[in-house]
């Protein structure tokens, strides 16, 4: 696409974006006010929908289709580098160096890596009650695992990420989202909409669809950004050019350098 092209297309809807921008602007209350009428009807529509964390209220259950939207972000920037960084014909793969760690490094990994995941655990089945949720739980489950890299190796890496059920369980989140919004479409007659029994407030049940949909995102999240990774640091470590020695990573620099 040539540059007026694009410029031909992007400035009416830059100029249709900026007056949605300033239209909602000047409707704003006041800085600096004790005026939240936006945040008064969030958490009152939180209470009622028997959800304590009026966050994990406007993210799953008033604004879920907004959230619907950013997994699916996440789903296809996985996908995308997926396709982009598989093997070339000109890469092949190798045996990754072992590197050892620090004794303190090792130490360090191997206490706090389950502690991390009972910890983004409790994000994610949690989320609906307290501070957390589906994609602050997903990125801490995701980072736990990777402290075998940094503990042992990317052998020891590779034994705790079974990439192919993690990719199953990225796709099967996304698409239980989607499901559980037609399912109150079929039900409620809305897209998403919260017809679940909403139960005790304060407990884990709590919350109808909210803390599913928690769940969803979180198994979504965790296994995306596990797999995105894996892909990155196949390239730096396992990928090779044919004659390489084992083990030599691929160089990502081009022949000019840089």
């Amino acid at each position: 696409m040539r540059d007026r092209t694009r410029l031909l297309l992007f400035v009416p809807a830059a100029t249709v974006l900026a007056g949605f921008l300033v239209a909602a602007a000047v409707r704003l209350p006041p800085f600096g006010t004790r005026s939240h009428p936006y945040g008064d009807r969030a958490v009152a529509a939180a209470l009622a929908r028997r959800t304590a964390n009026a966050v994990a209220s406007v993210n799953f259950d008033l604004r879920a289709l907004d959230t619907l939207v950013e997994q699916s972000v996440l789903f296809a920037a996985v996908l995308g580098s997926t396709l982009l960084l598989r093997l070339a014909r000109d890469e092949e793969r190798g045996r990754p160096r072992s590197e050892r760690a620090l004794p303190g490094t090792v130490l360090f990994g191997l206490l706090l890596l389950p502690v991390a995941l009972v910890v983004g655990g409790y994000l994610v089945a949690h989320g609906q009650l307290s501070p957390g949720g589906g994609f602050q739980g997903g990125v801490v489950l995701a980072t736990s695992l990777h402290l075998a890299y940094l503990a042992a190796d990317y052998w020891a890496l590779e034994q705790v990420r079974p990439l192919a059920v993690l990719d199953v369980a990225d796709a099967l989140a996304t698409l239980s989202f989607t499901l559980m919004g037609l399912a109150g479409l079929v039900v409620g007659g809305a897209f998403l909409r919260n017809v679940l029994p909403l139960g005790t407030f304060g407990e884990i049940t709590s919350g109808g669809f909210v803390p599913l949909l928690n769940v969803a995102v979180g198994v979504e999240v965790g296994s995306g950004l596990i797999v995105l990774l894996a892909h990155f640091l196949d390239q730096a470590v396992e990928v090779t050019a044919p004659g390489d020695p084992a083990g030599g990573p691929r160089s990502i620099e081009g022949t000019d350098g840089t």
